[in-house]
């Protein structure tokens, strides 16, 4: 038995809105942003399944790459990757700058991130081997040792988080796509580039 609303009052009727990203009725500020002239071409319904979960998947795996590394081994998302950058050189080391490009951080991003590792231990910041006006990175021995405590976790966080649920997913057009959406064509090459 449903009840009725009270007396003089109306029944408003449950409107589910089109999305935002299939209608065509675009403010002029959105507009305005895009390169091409006119309306810019609506998502398609598969289209827009794919931003949405691409967006969901953003915001959690971060998140959950923390819990996974942090609890254990003190270590957020950007530190581990930043270390294990400065570990895949020769000499254990990289500018700054490359340290940005590498992580796709930015550059203030990067400092923060190279002093919170400072502050553990695990990183220094000397003059460039080569430069001395500019700064580089420096694994130190702390630091070798605690990304070699933090892989097995971060192997079993990513094959659980990730890979688990790849299967049967063409992994090589996976990389191609995430490849496609995060290189920036006015960058130059990691180990090609001038630093400022």
């Amino acid at each position: 038995m449903t009840s009725s609303p009270p007396k003089g009052a109306r029944a408003t009727p449950m409107v589910v809105a089109p999305s935002i990203w299939t209608r065509r009725n675009f403010s002029a500020k959105v507009v305005r942003m895009t390169t091409t002239d006119g309306d810019p071409e609506p998502l398609s319904g598969e289209q827009e399944e794919f931003l949405r979960a691409l967006g969901r998947t953003l915001v959690l795996l971060p998140r959950v790459f923390i819990a996974d590394l942090g609890r254990e081994h003190d270590l957020s998302m950007s530190e581990f990757f930043t270390l294990m950058h400065l570990a895949e050189t020769p000499d254990k080391r990289l500018r700054m700058g490359d340290v940005a490009a590498a992580t796709a951080l930015s550059l203030g991003a990067v400092t923060r991130v190279v002093k919170l590792l400072e502050g553990k231990g695990l990183v220094e910041r000397a003059p460039g081997a080569t430069d001395g006006r500019v700064h580089e990175a420096v694994l130190t021995g702390a630091g070798r040792r605690r990304l070699n405590e933090a892989l097995p976790a971060h192997l079993a966080s990513v094959r659980r988080r990730i890979f688990d649920k790849l299967d049967g997913i063409d992994m090589s057009m996976c990389t191609t796509a995430l490849s496609r959406m995060s290189e920036e064509e006015s960058q130059p090459p990691l180990h090609g580039r001038k630093q400022p």
